[in-house]
Formats: structure tokens, sequence, C-alpha cells
């Protein structure tokens, strides 16, 4: 690998993993194994390292949840195949919920390159949803319940409200 894509593989295992306030630049330069100057000539700042690193991982899910659901035929059982995907997330990366949200908690208010990537990737998920339902307002709502389920899962690391709000998903979709 070529230190740009080792500076930004480690950073996304270390701001994933860690959050991003507890990840330092001279971490992620040791782990990657770049000397500081290589680090700078790819990335200008710990900020611009960070849009790379939610581009990446936004691209990294969409791809991972399309080919979860891709199996379905219908809307009804994509979008509850959807709540699923959260359930393998899950399991898979130990209930550590959403990168986007996590980091969220973790910039100021003032710092707008990051939060517009945070907003992209939520209205593109309200999209997801849309592009399935004729009704905005139900498609919002199942875009809620989903987004509720990714915190409460990450708080009690239990899937009870991922199952509960698949469940309610399936009763509104009747």
């Amino acid at each position: 690998m070529q230190p740009k894509e080792r500076i930004l593989e480690t950073a996304c295992t270390l701001f994933h993993q860690q959050g991003y306030n507890s990840t330092g630049i001279n971490q992620i330069i040791a782990d990657s194994k770049v000397a500081k100057a290589s680090f700078y000539q790819h990335f200008k700042s710990k900020e611009e390292l960070c849009v790379a690193f939610l581009n990446k991982r936004h691209d990294f899910w969409f791809d991972k949840l399309n080919a979860f659901t891709a199996k379905n035929k219908t809307n009804k059982t994509k979008i509850l195949a959807s709540f699923d995907f959260l359930i393998f997330m899950n399991e898979t990366e130990n209930f550590r919920g959403c990168s986007f949200l996590n980091l969220l908690s973790e910039i100021p208010t003032e710092n707008t390159k990051i939060l517009t990537v945070i907003q992209n990737h939520k209205n593109d998920l309200r999209a997801y949803f849309r592009q399935f339902l004729d009704d905005n307002q139900l498609a919002d709502h199942i875009y809620l319940l989903f987004e509720s389920a990714i915190i409460e899962s990450q708080l009690f690391k239990k899937q009870w409200a991922v199952h509960k709000s698949k469940t309610i998903v399936n009763t509104l979709l009747n």
C-alpha cells in the first residue's frame, strides 16, 4: 500500500475504534509507518483526514448495505433487510454504532467541513428509504426508527432496539 492509503486505512481503524478526539496525528503517523512530512504531503490537517475517512466510511457502509439487501425483491423486504443489516453490523463491529454520529459528538459546532459530510451521509440514508416508498412521511418515519435503533443498540450493546424497530416498520408497511 502507498503511504496515502496506509494513512487513510490507519485513520479509518483508529477513528472508528477510538474516536476522533482520542486519536492523535502522531499515533496515525506511527501506526501507518510513514514520516510526518509524508502525512502532511497527503493530508493538510487532521480535519482533512477526517473528511477522507468519513467519505470512505460512507462508501463502505452503503456498499455493504446495498449488497446485504440486494437479494430482496420487494421494497418492503429491502427495507426490512436494512434492519437485518444493522444487526449484522452490530455483530461485526461490536456495537460500535454509527461513525458519523460518534464523530458528531466530538467536533466543535463551527466545524462545518466535517458537519457537512455527516449531514450528507444522513441525507443519503434518508433518500435510501425514500426510494422504496411513495410516502415521504412514512419513509422519514422508518429512517428515524433506523437511526434510533443504531443509537439504542450501541448504548445497550443489545439487538432489542433493532428487532423492535423492525417489528414496528413491518406493521407500518402492512
